[in-house]
């Protein structure tokens, strides 16, 4: 599966409102798929550049020995999925989800984002 394809895989999900596979290092958005004029999925992307490398710090100041699966981010009207992977030539990247809450299945959506990553890892 391609990575446009598997992206609007994603925009399958019921609330789906964006999807977007950002670059960790630089914040850059590198695909999406959904987003409108009152949701800016290059912004989204960049500021949730931030929360994910803060998480990272944390688990490693931690000590945890473990890796972040994913970061969900409930708000009163909306979903945020952060997941972090690794494409093909191991360079760190993240999907990012917004979805409406309303119509939203968390299951559903953690699933369909697995898929998504065997597409960018290929």
């Amino acid at each position: 599966m391609k990575l446009e394809e598997a992206l609007r895989d994603g925009m399958s999900v019921d609330g789906a409102i964006g999807i977007a596979l950002v670059d960790l290092r630089s914040g850059m958005l590198l695909a999406k798929q959904g987003g409108h004029n009152m949701f800016d999925l290059d912004m989204a992307g960049a500021l949730n550049t931030e929360v994910l490398r803060a998480k990272l710090r944390a688990v490693e100041a931690l000590q945890l020995g473990d890796e972040v699966q994913d970061i969900l981010v409930t708000l009163g009207q909306q979903f945020h999925i952060i997941m972090p992977l690794r494409d093909a030539d191991g360079e760190e990247l993240f999907l990012y989800l917004a979805l409406d809450r309303g119509r939203a299945n968390l299951a559903l959506a953690r699933h369909q984002l697995r898929r998504i990553e065997q597409a960018v890892r290929v």
